[in-house]
């Protein structure tokens, strides 16, 4: 066989296969993180990953983070909006911004030889925002808009009335900014937020597709200006209730959602890699697909509810995972009238892959295989790899490789993902619908179909 360029080919005229590459790590003497792996390619990925989000908000803070990603990328203490855009525009670099419930994201992806510019210009904006009232009234007026939007849509914030209704405490806080009066959220009150949240502690920069001394050389001096003197405002503290919450509406296709609570989140290592085996086996999705079977066509939602029952519009397993607890549970559609029968097949699904025996070898397999494919392929993108770095720096405190991912997903038996779905319908359940709800059971009849 004859090498392509650029191939390393050893004594025998083989193709060697390159060494693949591993997550480097250097901790600033203020307690900022930086990670890289240099992985090959004429692209580079960064992120700034903060441990902070929705469940660090105070009462009065309501809609910050959200606030937060929409304010993002604007004016900094260097530099002015219109600078941001046309220097990003110059360098040919992507910026984008993410909150969630537990951490906040900085992200952008250029060509490697625009690194050391793309650098400075995203950790600029992610440590030195200048949050002026007349731009945080902009995004006030337009966060106005998009939540008008979306609770004109209830189907699109059924999954944040889930968790509000899930946990009393910083996670049942709603990461979408409140309707209504946003007036609380101004320039001042959101400067006061990051200096509270955004310690050096709590940063990581994360990357793929860098040397790693590079990286380190170009942004310590800029890492080196974040507060290192504290670790900042602590989460508020989260507890699971379970519970019930209905919305009524005039859309013949109602929604719902079914969860119980995972207790031990990302860092129970083995129960969470079990929880992601189950989420897999018991997949889902719409009535209607396209694929065969490697669109999840063989996954038991798809044999057992979708491919049996015509009213049966979408059913679909999902995971709401944080790094101490979580909500696991199945996620479904169906034609109004059949609102109580597809509450009954949502539980009765669950209770199968909880009962002793209820999970052959060759599904397991198939679950398992499924898992790794996954890993593998997401990890084909230098985006995702740079937020894999980024997000298990932040809760695990270190970067663990595909190989032990794989291997813990190798290891998972039968007798592990039963437990894990017995474990979760021993917590009470979490049910959030909306639509036309005249033949949804009662919440006290959802919990007797667990007892």
């Amino acid at each position: 066989m004859d090498a392509a360029y650029g191939d390393d080919v050893d004594a025998r005229g083989a193709i060697a296969t390159p060494p693949r590459p591993t997550t480097s790590t250097t901790v600033l003497k203020n307690g900022a993180t930086i990670a890289s792996e240099n992985t090959p390619g004429v692209t580079v990925a960064l992120g700034a990953y903060c441990d902070v989000g929705s469940a660090h908000e105070k009462p009065w803070q309501r809609g910050f983070a959200h606030a937060l990603e929409r304010a993002a990328f604007k004016s900094t203490s260097n530099r002015s909006a219109f600078r941001v855009t046309r220097e990003c525009e110059v360098i040919g670099a992507n910026l984008s911004a993410s909150a969630s419930r537990e951490q906040f994201c900085f992200a952008a992806d250029a060509l490697k030889t625009r690194a050391a510019e793309t650098t400075e210009l995203l950790l600029d904006c992610a440590m030195n925002a200048s949050l002026h009232d007349y731009e945080i009234e902009e995004v006030v007026k337009s966060l106005k808009e998009e939540v008008k939007e979306l609770n004109e849509n209830p189907q699109a914030m059924l999954m944040e009335a889930a968790h509000a209704t899930a946990y009393s405490g910083g996670l049942g806080a709603p990461l979408v900014a409140p309707g209504g009066d946003l007036s609380h959220i101004d320039g001042d009150s959101l400067r006061e937020f990051v200096r509270e949240n955004m310690k050096a502690s709590r940063i990581v920069l994360a990357a793929s597709g860098i040397d790693h001394d590079e990286l380190v050389r170009i942004a310590e001096p800029l890492l080196l200006t974040a507060d290192g003197s504290s670790t900042g405002s602590p989460q508020e503290a989260s507890t699971y209730t379970g519970g019930d919450f209905r919305q009524k509406t005039d859309a013949p296709i109602a929604s719902m959602i079914l969860g119980f609570e995972f207790k031990g989140g990302w860092r129970d290592v083995k129960a969470s890699t079990a929880m992601t085996v189950l989420t897999m086996l018991l997949g889902g999705g719409g009535s209607f697909s396209a694929g065969g079977p490697g669109k999840g066509m063989y996954s038991r939602l798809y044999t057992r509810v979708l491919n049996r029952y015509s009213w049966a519009q979408n059913c679909t397993a999902f995971h709401s995972i944080f790094n101490d607890t979580g909500i696991v549970g199945i996620s479904a559609m169906a034609n109004s009238a059949h609102v109580g029968d597809m509450a009954k097949v949502m539980a009765s699904e669950l209770q199968a892959v909880a009962a002793k025996g209820g999970i052959d070898a060759k599904e397991l397999e198939r679950a398992k295989n499924a898992t790794v494919s996954s890993i593998l392929m997401n990890l084909e993108s230098k985006a995702v790899i740079a937020e894999d770095i980024g997000r298990q720096m932040l809760t695990y405190k270190y970067r663990k490789s595909a190989d032990d991912f794989i291997a813990e997903v190798r290891a998972v038996t039968a007798a592990d993902v039963a437990q894990a779905a017995s474990n979760l319908l021993a917590s009470e359940p979490t049910f959030a619908a909306s639509g036309d709800l005249y033949a949804a059971p009662r919440f006290d009849e959802i919990k007797a179909m667990f007892k």
